[in-house]
């Protein structure tokens, strides 16, 4: 049996991430829900350093840098504006400068102005990091296919939990972050291993 190929190889897709002088680094919900709130996320640590890493490496190259926070409920469970857990991480904070979009849905082009920040600034590569990867960073990445954005995720700095799998089972954080990952490799996005594999 020949060697599994993803349908963007087998369209003969280039995979390699444009410059970042090029691109959008587009930080998707990296707020404190997902490391001290009601959503800790496995490795949440390591893929908050690995986004530190790509955020520092954007601003160093020039990139369009853009921080994305979900929006709950006032009171509510879950990522409310009146609430701690809503705050981004200190260490993946905007910089002076640097745009907030909030979203209320887990794609963060939907009914957000993120399409025409990209579009304004010219930018038609974009880079995704944050959580989850399962939801909103999935949810982005598919949206950004259907826009004509080239996207390309990097694995390490996403993260997700386990999950019910909806039959009486449960799916490990590990296993569904590969999975996620595998889905979005076939079309929607080059998965890349750590934010050097981005040219300057």
């Amino acid at each position: 049996m020949a060697e599994p190929r993803t349908l963007l190889q087998l369209a003969g897709v280039s995979l390699s991430p444009g410059p970042w002088r090029q691109s959008a680094l587009v930080l998707i919900d990296c707020q404190r829900e997902y490391r001290d709130g009601a959503l800790p996320l496995a490795g949440i640590e390591k893929a908050t350093d690995a986004a530190r890493r790509a955020l520092d490496a954007a601003r160093r190259h020039g990139a369009q840098i853009i921080h994305i926070k979900h929006r709950g409920r006032p009171g509510g469970a879950l990522f409310a504006p009146d609430g701690p857990m809503w705050e981004i991480m200190p260490e993946l904070g905007p910089a002076k400068g640097e745009a907030v979009i909030e979203k209320g849905f887990p794609n963060a082009f939907a009914k957000t102005e993120l399409e025409a920040m990209l579009r304004s600034a010219g930018r038609s590569d974009v880079v995704l990091v944050g959580f989850a990867t399962h939801m909103c960073v999935s949810s982005t990445a598919r949206a950004a296919l259907d826009l004509g954005f080239k996207t390309t995720v990097i694995a390490p700095a996403t993260a997700t939990r386990d999950l019910p799998d909806g039959m009486g089972g449960v799916v490990r954080a590990a296993d569904l972050q590969r999975i996620a990952l595998v889905e979005l490799a076939d079309r929607y996005a080059a998965i890349v291993p750590e934010a050097e594999a981005i040219p300057s």
